[in-house]
């Protein structure tokens, strides 16, 4: 049993140090971070939801964008961009058509092409 117990320990120890070991890799994630992603997910899922309205699609169609580049756009926008469209959309009266959306969704798609981050209106031209 002792020779057992031996050639095991042996076989161990040579396939520890044998066999690599993954390092790992931790790092301090504060609660601030955390709740900032939250609200960045939250916040884009609220915005596509409302985008994604049929009233809001009928608007946005009739004013010439596609509904194909309204989810990239969305996706191209920084945290900031989209927190102030739902702040807007707070503001809105209670049983406004969406209009005032439509309107400040479109001025955010005319920026940032005037930008030169996208190019979806062949009437707006880039800031050099």
């Amino acid at each position: 049993m002792t020779l057992f117990k031996r050639a095991l320990a042996i076989a161990l120890s040579i396939s520890l140090t044998i066999l690599p070991l993954g390092g790992t890799q931790a790092a301090m994630v504060s609660n601030q971070q955390i709740i900032d992603k939250t609200y960045q997910i939250n916040d884009k899922q609220t915005l596509l939801q409302t985008l994604n309205r049929a009233e809001v699609q009928q608007q946005l169609l009739s004013m010439g964008v596609n509904a194909a580049d309204i989810e990239s756009r969305i996706n191209q926008m920084t945290h900031e961009e989209i927190a102030l469209l739902n702040q807007q959309m707070t503001v809105l009266p209670a049983g406004a058509d969406g209009l005032g959306l439509v309107v400040m969704v479109f001025l955010v798609f005319v920026i940032t092409d005037m930008l030169g981050a996208t190019d979806i209106f062949p009437f707006v031209h880039p800031i050099r």
